[in-house]
């Protein structure tokens, strides 16, 4: 059973991992909206930053619950 609750652990530091890539590359996206005054790069920043905030979220509370499953 350790093998299953390593993998969670695993599987939620990629997912936190992967989010928070996400959110810093939405800022990148939103910054050069902004300093170009482009709307469809701004428009895809706001959604890159919401998409990843929500990644890490699951990453953060829902993954580790997982663990509770395997140690019945």
């Amino acid at each position: 059973m350790e093998f299953f609750t390593k993998s969670i652990e695993t599987t939620g530091g990629i997912v936190v991992g992967l989010g928070a890539i996400l959110t810093i590359w939405g800022i990148i996206n939103l910054l050069e909206g902004y300093s170009s005054d482009n709307p469809g790069a701004k428009s895809q920043g706001v959604k890159q930053v919401i998409a990843g905030g929500g990644i890490t979220i699951v990453g953060l509370q829902l993954i580790p619950l997982l663990s509770s499953i395997f140690s019945i």
